[in-house]
């Protein structure tokens, strides 16, 4: 017999749980130990997923398994790709900012992975890490993130697997501080109705006005 799928509880974690069987370990020792350091890669990707997730005010976090990263709550899909120039291991120079995985399988527990790759989201935020000096590295100032937010339909239409940060430059123009970030998000929505609404092309210089919906 096949097992039923049920969603997970609705009520996160506070941190103060204990484990049961330990001698006083609690949630909170658990997150210390398996994230104390934001620069890695797969933390630092989390960050960023954490930091949209903010911005545009969504009210759960999606599961793993999804095919996108963000919900916002009228349905708007965001994938987040992330990049720095430091990592947490040692490096002669800066790394070379490119973003992959554009294109993925999606799945689900019915249906298992999908036959083809595709690009599953309505925007795409690439968030870059800008230090490039260790000692300036700071993972609580979120003034050293640029965001470039470009519509799905303009990913799509490049039908490449990865992007540069030139690339990415190219099709969403200027970056925008975290403070602006729900406010472009929501001007480039490819699902909005009237003219230019998710427009394909090259966003530099432009200063939509939106409505910024952060609820």
């Amino acid at each position: 017999m096949p097992l039923q799928h049920t969603t997970p509880p609705g009520a996160p974690l506070r941190g103060e749980e204990l484990f049961i069987g330990t001698e006083g370990a609690t949630i909170l020792d658990f997150w210390r130990y398996a994230f104390p350091d934001l620069k890695t890669n797969t933390t630092r990707g989390m960050l960023a997923e954490f930091l949209v997730h903010r911005a545009v005010g969504a009210q759960q976090r999606n599961q793993e398994w999804e095919s996108f990263d963000v919900l916002t709550t009228d349905g708007l899909r965001i994938e987040v790709k992330s990049s720095a120039y430091l990592q947490a291991w040692d490096q002669r120079d800066v790394t070379r900012i490119v973003f992959d995985r554009l294109r993925t399988r999606t799945w689900s527990p019915q249906t298992g992975d999908a036959a083809e790759p595709t690009f599953n989201a309505d925007v795409y935020v690439f968030a870059v890490h800008t230090a490039t000096s260790h000692d300036d590295y700071d993972p609580l100032d979120i003034g050293q993130w640029q965001f470039y937010v470009v519509p799905s339909p303009v990913i799509a239409a490049k039908g490449t697997k990865s992007l540069v940060l030139n690339s990415v430059r190219a099709l969403a123009g200027d970056p925008v501080p975290y403070s602006d970030l729900a406010a472009r998000i929501r001007a480039v929505d490819p699902r909005a109705s009237g003219p230019g609404a998710g427009h394909g092309t090259n966003m530099a210089g432009s200063s939509p006005e939106v409505l910024d919906r952060r609820r």
